[in-house]
């Protein structure tokens, strides 16, 4: 799985790709992140990549050129032109049947706006999937290109050391409900104690109890969630 971000601040990345999971994904070889500075394509000696929008108003605004020459000249650079994002508050917010679809995925690039925002055209051109990770604002979409690398770099064959923990988490498998309360030791703390089933060995009934305890979960904290069933794709997500 081949991951390029464009930003106009790769080094907010340094201390991310050097830690934990991904770290260990991409000296294995499984997982390749890499980095490009919008900056580079800009025509003029300043490196100018934003202006100030037409018809007013606040802010800048990330220009056409730099940002569309990026992503061509990115996309060059292999053989397969990858699936293009753009993190932008107005796209479709990420859940986890985005990030498995994108998961299929052999490469995928990371457009990362800053500012206002993107020239209109910008998305015109480059006709990219849109996601936003929330109903926020964020400085930039570096944090949200991180986001999207974590969720779907689980779900790259070998990245786990367990192949079933992804299917546990909260939000995946069948279901897609909470995961079910963990618990390890001590087996008492503070007069809390670890449900006596979880250290009874009969797995058939762990199954049952986290079963249950991941339904009482969902009902509790998201019952919009209880029932939900995975979408259908559509056309244009298989054409991606």
């Amino acid at each position: 799985m081949r991951f390029d971000v464009l930003t106009l601040f790769p080094d907010i990345f340094q201390g991310y790709l050097g830690q934990s999971l991904l770290k260990r994904a991409i000296d294995a070889g499984l997982v390749e992140v890499r980095l490009h500075d919008i900056r580079d394509w800009a025509r003029d000696k300043h490196s100018t990549v934003d202006d100030r929008p037409f018809g007013g108003g606040p802010g800048m605004v990330l220009k056409v050129e730099p940002t569309v020459e990026c992503v061509e000249a990115v996309r060059r650079q292999d053989a397969e032109p990858g699936h293009l994002v753009m993190l932008t508050p107005q796209g479709r917010r990420l859940d986890q049947p985005c990030v498995e679809r994108l998961a299929e995925h052999r490469r995928i690039l990371l457009l990362c706006g800053r500012y206002e925002g993107f020239d209109e055209r910008i998305r015109l051109i480059l006709r990219p999937e849109e996601i936003s990770i929330g109903d926020f604002v964020l400085n930039g979409g570096e944090v949200a290109a991180m986001a999207i690398i974590d969720a779907v770099i689980r779900l790259v064959p070998g990245v786990l050391g367990d192949e079933d923990s992804s299917e546990e988490d909260s939000f995946s498998g069948r279901r897609r409900w909470l995961e079910f309360a963990q618990y390890t030791r001590p087996r008492e703390y503070r007069g809390l104690e670890v449900p006596e089933v979880l250290l009874s060995g009969n797995h058939q009934q762990i199954a049952r109890w986290r079963e249950e305890n991941s339904r009482q979960r969902t009902l509790q904290r998201r019952v919009d969630l209880f029932d939900q069933r995975p979408p259908e794709r559509t056309d244009e997500d298989r054409a991606n």
